[in-house]
């Protein structure tokens, strides 16, 4: 089972969105609300585990770049665990989290 929650903000003076992605047997059901739920439960179900739940490993060297002041927050349950995970586009490793994690959070990758 699969409830989450992804509060976006395009700026920080911006709307808040709120968005839902509910899977039950690998099947978005419909509390979903997400643009396209297909496409964020494929992304969440190939790389949640990682995103959410990444190992400790040795620092990584992240470039300077500035991807724009979009942040979200995504909270809720994926397969039993207790997920509350933030992204955003300061760097590029959080770019790349951004990107890999694109369709949960609204939109497609860039």
């Amino acid at each position: 089972m699969i409830d989450l929650t992804i509060r976006l903000r395009e700026h920080p003076d911006a709307t808040e969105h709120v968005f839902r992605l509910v899977a039950d047997g690998g099947r978005p059901v419909g509390q979903s609300t997400v643009p396209d739920p297909q496409a964020a439960l494929a992304a969440v179900e190939q790389f949640g585990e990682q995103i959410f739940f990444p190992e400790p490993g040795p620092p990584k060297l992240c470039t300077q770049q500035y991807g724009g002041p979009q942040v979200a927050v995504v909270s809720g349950t994926f397969n039993g665990r207790q997920v509350e995970s933030a992204f955003s586009r300061t760097d590029g490793c959080e770019i790349s989290r951004w990107n890999t994690m694109a369709p949960l959070l609204g939109g497609a990758a860039t």
